[in-house]
């Protein structure tokens, strides 16, 4: 099974902070070539796509590499990959990292990623900035045509909560207000991020994960407890079919504890592609049901953790 995203990349402040290094990435070996270029690349602030995530301060996406600020084309364009999104964590005004994600392209590719943007002195809806869409052309038609209320469909429920939501079973959601023509592709889970850069400007970034091509095997919603002592499972989706409630119930993670604590902790993003080396319960449910590598982005605003989004390769 191939999951949409091929590619996933961090880049972390040199010891200077004036430029960005590699500093990890989890792919499958079709991408070692690609993989080994970015090893070597730097990118000063609003250069190439993790700078320019840097420089505007929310993530950015890029649909076509081709003449356009992107740095790596050329090597991108050989391994098949087709779309970059940049996800930035800034604690304050500081930035942390950059997440970079990549998809692919086949006649099979079906998903989407979507940046979605309301300004609050021009309107009282959110409209997209961008998406990728895989092969889901009348998808991506009818996203492009609508804009969404605070509090109606993922867009505007993630924009009204604040806080990163996983809505599953798209095709008995009311709450996913394209669950029609999503399920005519496929797809049946989403996931949204929110942005704030000020108090009139609002982005959210969204995940919609197919059963053919998902985005991941598994996503997790982790908040702090009402004394900020540890983690708590807050929601998620799992395409195996888990009772992630369940499982998780009167368990926690401690700041630190493995790759979603550590994210708690540091304030960084991280990516593990071995989690037999991870000790939190979240990674020893994972590899009981055989997934072996996490993704994990804290959210953070006014530079306090609001909730840590993980997802399962």
């Amino acid at each position: 099974m191939k999951t949409f995203i091929r590619v996933v990349e961090l880049w972390v402040p040199d010891r200077t902070r004036t430029r960005l290094e590699f500093g990890g990435c989890l792919c499958s070996a079709e991408y070692a070539e690609f993989k080994a270029v970015s090893e070597n690349a730097l990118f000063a602030y609003d250069e190439g796509l993790p700078g320019k995530a840097w420089a505007s301060g929310h993530p950015v996406i890029l649909t076509k590499f081709a003449n356009s600020y992107f740095k790596r084309t050329d090597e991108a364009v050989e391994a098949g990959l087709t779309c970059g999104v940049a996800l930035p964590v800034f604690a304050g005004e500081f930035l942390m990292a950059v997440m970079v994600l990549f998809c692919g392209d086949d006649e099979k590719h079906v998903g989407a990623i979507e940046f979605w943007h309301n300004d609050a002195e021009r309107s009282h809806e959110m409209a997209l900035v961008d998406g990728y869409y895989g092969t889901a052309d009348m998808f991506e038609f009818n996203s492009r045509h609508t804009r969404f209320p605070k509090g109606f469909g993922l867009p505007g429920r993630t924009w009204k909560a604040g806080m990163p939501l996983v809505i599953k079973d798209l095709h008995n959601s009311k709450a996913f207000l394209r669950w029609e023509e999503a399920t005519e592709i496929g797809i049946n889970c989403g996931v949204g991020i929110p942005y704030r850069t000020g108090a009139d400007q609002t982005w959210v970034m969204t995940f919609l994960s197919a059963q053919a091509t998902p985005i991941a095997l598994r996503f997790e919603i982790w908040v702090p407890n009402a004394a900020r002592t540890a983690l708590v499972f807050h929601s998620g989706d799992c395409s195996k079919g888990a009772d992630l409630a369940s499982l998780y119930e009167g368990k926690q993670i401690g700041k630190g504890e493995g790759s979603i604590g550590g994210a708690w902790a540091t304030g960084m993003p991280a990516i593990n592609e071995h989690l037999k080396v991870d000790n939190s319960v979240a990674a020893a449910q994972a590899r009981a049901s055989g997934m072996n590598q996490i993704v994990v982005l804290p959210v953070i605003e006014d530079a306090r953790l609001k909730a840590v989004l993980a997802w399962y390769l």
